[in-house]
């Protein structure tokens, strides 16, 4: 045990010191190159390989054929591990891993997300 002596000239040192946590609710923390977070499809470049969906080990990607030369990605981000092997294995760049890590939701149906050419062209700012 401390002897309040000696307490009292720890907590004095602490006082002047520069703090060990972030701020990071505050303060957003900027996110090293390559660090794999929410994946991005680009429907425009898929050509319906389905390699992405071979290649996950969780099973966390599904993509389907709406058209000719059409298709959409139901990816489920409550079951991706974030490894990107989908991206490594995509042989047109269709899938990219984003710098995007705060992906809490309420229920995992909300962690469901389904990409076609209509959802993305139209949630992108027109300028």
């Amino acid at each position: 045990m401390i002897r309040p002596g000696r307490m009292i000239i720890q907590v004095l040192r602490s006082l002047f010191k520069k703090p060990a946590t972030s701020l990071y609710p505050f303060v957003k923390t900027e996110m090293p190159d390559k660090f794999r977070g929410k994946l991005k499809y680009y429907p425009e470049k898929c050509i319906g390989c389905m390699l992405c969906m071979k290649d996950c080990p969780s099973d966390a990607i599904v993509i389907k054929k709406v058209g000719e030369k059409k298709y959409i990605a139901e990816i489920n981000l409550a079951r991706c591990i974030y490894c990107a092997q989908c991206v490594d294995s995509c042989p047109k760049d269709a899938l990219e891993s984003t710098k995007e890590f705060e992906l809490a939701k309420l229920t995992r149906d909300q962690l469901k997300v389904v990409i076609s050419e209509e959802t993305q062209s139209s949630s992108e700012p027109k300028t």
